[in-house]
């Protein structure tokens, strides 16, 4: 993988809150003999803050 870049936004529309994510990536694969992959897969883990009283 060349690079990544991430953006995130929060939204609130009424009572909901939405959190958009955007990620952009580019991968490149060279090779001479063989065979090569070059993958966008992206792993996203959002966990909820928990709120003490």
């Amino acid at each position: 993988m060349i690079h990544t870049r991430v953006k995130s936004y929060k939204y609130r529309v009424g009572k909901n809150h939405y959190l958009v994510l955007q990620i952009f990536q580019s991968a490149v694969a060279h090779t001479r003999q063989g065979n090569a992959l070059a993958s966008n897969a992206v792993n996203v883990k959002i966990a909820k803050k928990t709120t003490r009283r």
